[in-house]
C-alpha cells in the first residue's frame, strides 16, 4: 500500500519530466464535467430516496409515535450512513462507465509510461488498441458486478444499529480495491497475462490496488484540480508501482 501511495508522487514528477500533460488534462476535464453533472443529480434525488424508504418501511412514523430522542439520534445517524453508502454506490457506477469509455486512452497512457521507463519507441497499433479496449471493458464489467454484490451486502448491514456505523469504511475499502484493480490490470494485459492470472496476481497484492484507489479518492477532496488530475494520475501511478514487481518476477 505504501508503494502505491508513493507512486503518485513519482507519477507527478514523471508527468512533469516527460511533458505528458495533454494526456492528463483532456480526460481529466471530461471526467470533471461528467462528475459535476452526476453529483448535481445525485444530491437532488438521494434525499428523496431515503425519505421514501422511511415512509415505506414505516420507520419514520414509528419513531414519531414513541418520541425517543436516543432512537431518533440512531435514525439520523443511520440515514447519514445510508446516504454515504448510496453516494459510494452511485460514484462506483459512474466510475465504471467512465472506465469503460476511457479504457483506450488509459491503456495507451499506461503503455506509453512503461515505454518511457524502458527507453523504447512507442509505435501506435490500432489492433492493440482494440484488444486493450476489449480487455478494459471486460475487466470493468466484471469488477462492477462483484463490487455491486459487495456494496448491496454492505447496504443491508448499514441498516443494523451500531454495527452499521462501520459500513462506510468497508464500502470505501471495497471501492478503492476495485478501482485500483482496473488501473493495475492495464499493466497485466500488456504483459500478456490472462484475466484469471491478473485476478490472482492483484489478489495477492491487494495493498497495491487499495493504495492506488485510496489516493484517487483522496484527490477528490481537492475541488476541480484534484478531480481533473485524479484519473490519469492513477493510471501512471499504477504503472510505476507495478513495473518493479514485474521486473523482479522476470
Amino acid at each position: 500500500m505504501i508503494i502505491a501511495i508513493q507512486a503518485y508522487f513519482q507519477a507527478h514528477r514523471f508527468i512533469q519530466k516527460h511533458k505528458l500533460w495533454k494526456w492528463i488534462l483532456i480526460p481529466g476535464i471530461i471526467y470533471t464535467t461528467l462528475f459535476i453533472i452526476g453529483m448535481y443529480f445525485f444530491i437532488h434525488t438521494s434525499g428523496n430516496f431515503i425519505e421514501w424508504m422511511s415512509v415505506k418501511t414505516g420507520l419514520g412514523t414509528w419513531l414519531n409515535k414513541i418520541n425517543s430522542s436516543f432512537l431518533g439520534f440512531l435514525f439520523i445517524m443511520g440515514s447519514l450512513l445510508l446516504w454515504l453508502i448510496l453516494l459510494l454506490f452511485y460514484f462506483s457506477l459512474f466510475k465504471y462507465i467512465f472506465l469503460i469509455v476511457g479504457s483506450p486512452l488509459f491503456a495507451y497512457l499506461s503503455e506509453k509510461t512503461e515505454a518511457i521507463i524502458e527507453g523504447k519507441d512507442f509505435p501506435f497499433s490500432f489492433s492493440q488498441l482494440l484488444k486493450d479496449m476489449k480487455r478494459g471493458v471486460a475487466i470493468a464489467a466484471r469488477n462492477s458486478l462483484w463490487q455491486t454484490v459487495y456494496t448491496l451486502s454492505i447496504l443491508l448491514l448499514s441498516l443494523v444499529p451500531l454495527a452499521g456505523w462501520l459500513t462506510p469504511i468497508l464500502a470505501v475499502l471495497v471501492e478503492c480495491y476495485y478501482y485500483g484493480f482496473s488501473m493495475l490490470d492495464y499493466s497485466m494485459e500488456r504483459h500478456k497475462r490472462t484475466p484469471a492470472e491478473s485476478i490472482f496476481f492483484i489478489g495477492s497484492h491487494k495493498g497495491l490496488a487499495v493504495g492506488n484507489g485510496l489516493v484517487f479518492y483522496m484527490m477528490h477532496l481537492v475541488p476541480v484540480i484534484g478531480w481533473i488530475l485524479a484519473p490519469a494520475y492513477s493510471v501512471v501511478a499504477a504503472t510505476l508501482s507495478m513495473y518493479p514487481l514485474k521486473q523482479s518476477e522476470k
